[in-house]
């Protein structure tokens, strides 16, 4: 939770209630009770941020707690993933606990129910129990071991516990009211048979509770004040309070259960079990691979636990379910790794660029700031020579006045060196470019519209660099209910290249995060060596996606001819965008921000100039234009006395916004 709180979320009013209703704030507690089945994924970082930030706000304990009653599922290994990412995203966790830990207690309670009168050992399958349960429009009815004698149950019981019986043989149900309308209320099963070690108890046990019966019994022992979970678990919560009803003692305190949605995310599967698949078919390289929405993957691609942190809160705390766009955790990231990450050459798809008239044995070592963002951050230096590789991409023999890049008899910037000018190209036999011949100026303060990087081939290091994109090509792969989430994967997620980065790069650690000028933000992957370089692209400077999304087409009413109106300007829109942009809220304006740094690579900077005028009041109108101008400038457009003008203008301004977004071009 960030310093400067917004408005009380629903769950926080709740907490103030109870405060304010004679509760001892001594007595909060919460925790975050993850199942050891799986790793965690983008979805848990929600349920982590609320009950560990409720933690920090209020000063109280959060425990960590293992909900391991499933040995079939369950493994060490899931545990300390859990911990390890938990602890990455900056929290700290009060107690350890495991609800294997309970077992005896849970063991204990169960037997006295069935003293009570209130549960009993039912020898059915599944099937016949399953049938006789009804549904949510018709009653169940009496199973014919519902009433058995106490003494039978007992005795059953202690058996099941002893391994006398297999798997599937008995069950122990709570006896509560078969025509009950919340289904999970008529006679829920407590106790299953089990005969699998435990990744802690080992072969103790042979009989397991159910997730219903361990959850708000571990929170009792643990005395937690606010048991917090997601919406699905909604329907349980009579159920919760059924359980407490029979252990709970009037002196102690009484866990409250509490629900709140979910984060569901665009192109994103959130299941366990699916996540599982990916694995096990070998879909992905394993629950860390980049692709994968787990925290270790999001971690080893490059996400900080900053970024996630502030998704989190960004998204904030509702009552209803609802799918958040991917591009909003992808914003999230690009504007954490702006401020931190340090600016590198590194050239994706390389051609030879060779400066005729530079001497050819001649190196220079050029100063280059690490990161505009941080004054800190100082320079490096970087080796220029004759014969350089650019991006192909950045070579037309033929282009347009709105191609800012370099083409025939065109002159562009080298990024910190000098102004070069296109001669002439040599091809290979298949008529591919093979170099781009070019002079050099030394006048480095002519006015170019492009700026360019570069990497000396004499001294380029080769890198190997995995393009990832989204693993799905469906916004919603499983919520189809006529296919497989399966057949929405994108063939093209992953793409390994040979790249050549600068060599100031042969020292990068594991881990590490840089931006690779134009081009993206990009760290080094877990498989990287002295012997060999890899880098996975974290996110790309813009998203891609805006503008592959397809557009809902438009039914035509009344048979009349489609008369459309001639598409609005991107510069027009953008200044409607901008208009109230500083009177939305934060996750509206980075929605709106995103949009308008996507409708911006359709604006040249003729359209954009007069906008340098829009009159101080217009603070929106003046941001929209600093974002414009920041595309254009990473595109390749050269500075000039208006644009220097606009920034220091915008740089005294009283508003944080338009102050923050200069900051980042400047």
């Amino acid at each position: 939770m960030s310093e400067e709180r917004k408005s009380l979320n629903f769950i926080e009013q709740i907490i103030e209630e109870d405060l304010a209703n004679g509760m001892s704030k001594n007595d909060l507690r919460f925790r975050f009770p993850p199942e050891p089945n799986g790793y965690l994924h983008i979805g848990h970082t929600k349920a982590i941020g609320i009950s560990f930030g409720l933690g920090e706000h209020y000063n109280a304990p959060v425990n960590l707690r293992f909900d391991d009653t499933n040995p079939a599922k369950e493994e060490q290994e899931y545990v300390d993933a859990i911990k390890k990412d938990v602890a990455w995203l900056g929290y700290k966790w009060d107690k350890e606990l495991f609800s294997s830990d309970y077992f005896q207690q849970l063991y204990d309670w169960a037997v006295q129910l069935i003293k009570d009168g209130k549960a009993y050992v039912d020898s059915q399958s599944s099937e016949a129990m399953a049938e006789q349960k009804g549904t949510p429009t018709q009653p169940g009815v009496d199973g014919p071991y519902r009433n058995r004698t106490i003494e039978e149950n007992l005795d059953l019981f202690e058996r099941m516990k002893n391994g006398e019986f297999d798997e599937g043989e008995h069950i122990l149900r709570a006896k509560i009211d078969m025509q009950h309308p919340n289904m999970l209320m008529r006679d829920p099963i407590i106790y299953r048979i089990m005969k699998k070690s435990h990744h802690r108890t080992g072969n103790d046990w042979c009989i397991y509770p159910m997730y219903d019966w361990t959850h708000g019994e571990s929170d009792y022992i643990e005395q937690i004040s606010h048991s917090l979970c997601s919406l699905e678990f909604k329907p349980h919560r009579e159920l919760y309070d059924w359980f407490l009803d029979q252990v709970v003692d009037p002196d102690k305190l009484r866990p409250k259960q509490r629900e709140f949605a979910r984060l569901n995310l665009s192109y994103t599967i959130m299941s366990k079990r699916k996540l599982l698949k990916l694995v096990e078919q070998n879909i992905v390289s394993g629950w860390d691979d980049p692709r994968m929405p787990t925290i270790s993957g999001l971690r080893r691609r490059g996400y900080t636990p900053e970024a996630l942190r502030k998704f989190v809160e960004t998204v904030g705390v509702a009552k209803r379910d609802n799918v958040i766009d991917v591009s909003l955790l992808e914003f999230c990231i690009r504007e954490d790794l702006n401020k931190r990450a340090p600016r590198v050459m590194a050239v994706l798809d390389p051609v030879k660029l060779v400066i005729t008239n530079y001497p050819e044995d001649k190196v220079e070592w050029l100063d280059a700031e690490n990161n505009q963002e941080d004054e800190s951050a100082g320079f490096r230096k970087v080796p220029f020579s004759r014969e350089l590789y650019i991006e192909k991409d950045d070579f037309k023999e033929e282009a347009s006045n709105k191609f800012f890049r370099l083409k025939l008899g065109g002159e562009v910037r080298l990024k910190n060196a000098y102004i070069i000018k296109a001669e002439s190209v040599v091809k290979d036999a298949d008529g591919n470019i093979v170099e781009i011949h070019c002079t050099y100026s030394e006048d480095t303060s002519k006015k170019v519209k492009g700026t360019l990087h570069w990497v000396s081939i004499q001294h380029a290091v080769k890198a190997e660099v995995r393009e990832y994109d989204r693993l799905f090509m469906d916004e919603a792969p499983d919520a189809h209910q006529d296919k497989d989430f399966m057949e929405f994967l994108n063939p093209n997620s992953l793409k390994i290249i040979e790249a050549f980065v600068e060599p100031s790069l042969k020292e990068a650690k594991v881990g590490d995060r840089f931006q690779f000028q134009r081009l993206g933000y990009f760290n080094v992957d877990d498989d990287a060596s002295e012997e060999k370089l890899v880098f996975n692209k974290t996110v790309g400077l813009r998203d891609s996606w805006a503008k592959a999304k397809p557009k809902p087409q438009q039914p035509q009413q009344n048979n009349k001819p489609n008369n459309q109106q001639p598409k609005r300007k991107a510069i027009n829109v953008i200044q409607q965008l901008g208009k109230k942009y500083t009177n939305y809220p934060e996750d509206k304006q980075a929605k709106v921000k995103a949009e308008i740094l996507e409708l911006a690579k359709e604006v040249s900077y003729d359209e954009l100039e007069p906008l340098f005028n829009t009159a101080v009041k217009k603070v929106g109108t003046r941001i929209a234009a600093t974002l414009v101008l920041g595309v254009l400038l990473e595109n390749g457009q050269e500075r000039n006395e208006e644009i220097n003008a606009f920034l220091e203008k915008a740089l005294e301004d009283k508003n944080e916004l338009l102050v923050a977004e200069a900051k980042q071009i400047n």
